[in-house]
């Protein structure tokens, strides 16, 4: 990791990380969103067609440059038809936010050298937003904590017949 995304308590690095976090889709731009956001609702589309339903502001070759962008970042997918491509995205919106949570914690975690520190402050976080959060954490703990259980003890999981 660099040394700039280091964690320091009371620093401008610590809020790049929330921010990375809020922004749960990998720093994405706002044309990147906005065509992610376009492909989701249609399911997938060529540049023309994006053009044609919603993105009339936009020049034809800002939003094939922008498609393009998206497909090297590894987010879309991308087929031939005729002389054009179709773009649909890879992940759901579900499963980028997933992802990036997932990436700004990895970061959070990895940064600190106590790993108890982002935890209290994700504690924090969670009771200032609503106690119910905690609540909610406490039993995703305790579900995942029944999980690495069985995993130890090579018990199926619940609802899984053992193999015979």
């Amino acid at each position: 990791m660099a040394r700039r995304d280091r964690f320091r308590v009371g620093g401008k690095r610590m809020v790049r990380i929330f921010h990375s976090f809020r922004n749960s889709s990998r720093q994405l731009g706002p044309l990147e969103q906005r065509m992610l956001d376009g492909l989701w609702a249609r399911g997938s589309a060529t540049v023309r067609e994006l053009v044609e339903s919603g993105c009339d502001d936009l020049a034809y070759t800002t939003v094939m440059t922008t498609l393009d962008r998206l497909f090297k970042k590894g987010l879309l997918t991308r087929s031939d038809e005729g002389r054009a491509f179709r773009y649909a995205p890879r992940f759901s919106r579900e499963e980028l936010h997933r992802e990036a949570a997932g990436h700004a914690f990895r970061q959070l975690l990895d940064a600190s050298p106590a790993s108890a520190l982002p935890l209290s402050f994700l504690v924090e976080i969670l009771g200032e937003r609503d106690e119910q959060l905690l609540d909610d954490l406490r039993k995703l703990v305790e579900r995942k904590r029944r999980e690495l259980g069985q995993r130890e003890t090579g018990q199926p999981k619940n609802g899984q017949k053992e193999k015979e």
